[in-house]
């Protein structure tokens, strides 16, 4: 509303205070002229009492001068001559001598004429013996007559109300100068405080659009008095506003990104154990943690989750920080929980959690393959002492017996070679120092090759190894030694555990992204449960089977790295009894 505004509040205030001094101006002009018009209204009846004695004093017929004096005398004035009780003359009609005469003997002030020989004069209101109506005000005068023996007082008076149109006209007069100077002071008061309240409504404009966060508003500098230093003063907050805005949206950014790609996670509680600040490994834990309430109870998911409530209790309540280890869904986590002061009180608390279950399952495998490289060099060395031993001995009586347990001596010696070899090509594989020699090979000519190395093996197992081949005539670019490595690895495989009457296949399809390789047998298959682990080191489905001439347990390893290390996939498919098969992908390189 224009009344809340600044411009109708300063308009109102100038106005009241121009109204106010107008106001008190006004009564004092009016009162300076009333009392002037009474005093020119005194002069004058004074002059005209004056103006009678003259012609009474000219004139020794007082009938006479008293016709002459109605006849010189002021319309508006009147005249009342008294030389006595009985002696009275007066310019108006109808007297009452009597009644005249103890009016002007009476009263205090005008009988000083008659007695006291003064010039007296006095505002009264005019009582019906002086024409009057006891109710409208007049002025009376009267000085002493001393002339020739006549003795008296010339009393003259006027009603006051013929003074008061004077005083009208002049009210009116200054009525309307005080009109045109209201109106006159609005118009400049509207165009003043529009140059002082235009900065003003910039600023607010400014002020608002700095609330909704445009922080590169200016407002314009138009003077320079106290509200164009305002104006300066303004932007350069502005400037330092979006200085201190941005520095603490970078801030804010570079502390949520710190969060966000922590490999820790991390947890924020307020002092009632909700949740106000977390990051997407803490958002893994609360996952898996709320999953395992879920089962039990139902849980707001805001709240401080059951696995963390009493290290959460413990901190608060202790104010130290705590230490703990918790397992959930599978997952190890090692948890640190500090307090949260403000001041000297507790507001919350902070956990820090780390996923510990790739560590504990990689120092897992390494026990294992510490464990596995033991066991499976414990034989062969004990084989080679052993068969030493005897050699030493002379237990080999006949040169066939010492060429026999030197053989064995042998073998087992080639097989330790083989699984170091083999350790160390699997090293230097996942540290990726895999070098690759990639060149354009002919499927068919590459496969027949490979087929026709097992034709010897198979034929003793009594195995039908054969190939089914979509385009023998494609063209695929890889490594030749060591994808003839996978092969091998595979279809050795597949011997091992395909009994007699049995069937290998190699197949290969030719993809629009590149060519699938399958080695399929028809053995003894391989248990679901143990699907998930056949490409790990050392893993060997059948062991009791498998001992004496198997091989290390590294070849599905080995393969599996060269595969990736073309770009492409490896995958097996089993069930028990049916047979198993291998699958690999090789990508079309681009």
């Amino acid at each position: 509303m224009f009344w809340k505004s600044v411009v109708g509040k300063l308009w109102m205030t100038i106005i009241l205070l121009f109204s106010f001094v107008l106001f008190i101006l006004t009564v004092l002009l009016l009162e300076f002229f009333h009392n002037q018009s009474m005093e020119e209204a005194k002069s004058s009846l004074f002059r005209t009492a004056k103006q009678v004695e003259t012609i009474l004093e000219e004139h020794s017929d007082i009938e006479q001068s008293t016709q002459i004096v109605w006849q010189i005398i002021d319309p508006n004035k009147d005249v009342v001559i008294v030389l006595d009780d009985t002696n009275i003359y007066s310019s108006l009609n109808d007297l009452n001598k009597k009644e005249v005469y103890q009016l002007f003997s009476r009263d205090e002030t005008l009988k000083k004429s008659l007695v006291n020989d003064r010039q007296v004069s006095e505002t009264t209101y005019l009582s019906s013996s002086l024409g009057g109506d006891n109710v409208t005000q007049g002025t009376i005068v009267g000085i002493p007559i001393n002339n020739d023996g006549m003795d008296g007082a010339i009393y003259a008076f006027q009603s006051v109300d013929s003074s008061e149109s004077t005083n009208a006209q002049t009210t009116i007069f200054i009525l309307i100068a005080v009109g045109i100077g209201i109106v006159l002071t609005t118009i400049f008061a509207f165009f003043l405080l529009s140059r002082v309240t235009a900065p003003l409504r910039k600023m607010r404009e400014a002020a608002s659009e700095l609330a909704r966060g445009k922080f590169d508003m200016k407002v314009p500098i138009l003077t320079n008095d106290e509200i164009g230093e305002l104006a300066i003063a303004f932007n350069q907050m502005a400037r330092q506003l979006k200085y201190n805005m941005t520095a603490l949206q970078q801030e804010k950014e570079n502390l949520s990104n710190i969060l966000i790609n922590m490999a820790d996670g991390v947890i924020m509680f307020n002092r009632d154990g909700e949740i106000l600040v977390t990051n997407p490994p803490a958002d893994d834990f609360l996952r898996y943690s709320f999953l395992d309430e879920t089962k039990q109870k139902k849980q707001s998911g805001n709240q401080v989750p059951d696995a963390l409530s009493d290290l959460f209790l413990e901190v608060k309540g202790t104010g130290k920080a705590k230490i703990a280890e918790i397992t959930t869904q599978g997952h190890d986590w090692v948890i640190l929980m500090n307090p949260l002061y403000r001041q000297n009180d507790i507001r919350g608390a902070v956990a820090v959690l780390r996923d510990m279950t790739e560590e504990r399952r990689l120092d897992k495998m390494r026990k294992d393959f510490i464990a596995n490289v033991s066991h499976e060099l414990r034989t062969p060395i004990a084989m080679l002492q052993g068969y030493s031993e005897a050699i030493i001995d002379d237990i080999a009586e006949t040169a066939d017996e010492k060429k026999e347990m030197a053989q064995v001596i042998y073998d087992e010696s080639l097989r330790m070679g083989r699984l170091v070899n083999e350790l160390l090509d699997l090293a230097r594989m996942e540290a990726g120092h895999q070098t690759l020699n990639i060149e354009e090979v002919e499927v068919g000519s590459f496969l027949g090759r490979i087929s026709k190395k097992f034709q010897r093996a198979a034929q003793e197992k009594n195995v039908d190894v054969y190939t089914t081949l979509d385009h023998p005539e494609a063209l695929v670019e890889l490594d030749p030694d060591r994808i003839e490595q996978v092969f091998t690895n595979l279809i050795d495989n597949a011997l091992r555990h395909t009994p007699g009457g049995g069937e290998v296949q190699i197949i290969q399809r030719t993809l629009d992204n590149g060519t699938q390789f399958d080695v399929k047998d028809s053995g003894v298959g391989i248990s679901e449960e143990e699907l998930p682990f056949v490409f790990e080191r050392f893993y060997k489905v059948d062991k009791a089977r498998t001992r004496g001439r198997s091989g290390t347990g590294l070849g599905l390893a080995i393969a599996k790295n060269i595969i990736h290390g073309h770009g492409g996939k490896i995958d097996v498919y089993s069930k028990v009894g049916q047979g198993t098969t291998f699958t690999f992908f090789l990508p079309a390189k681009k």
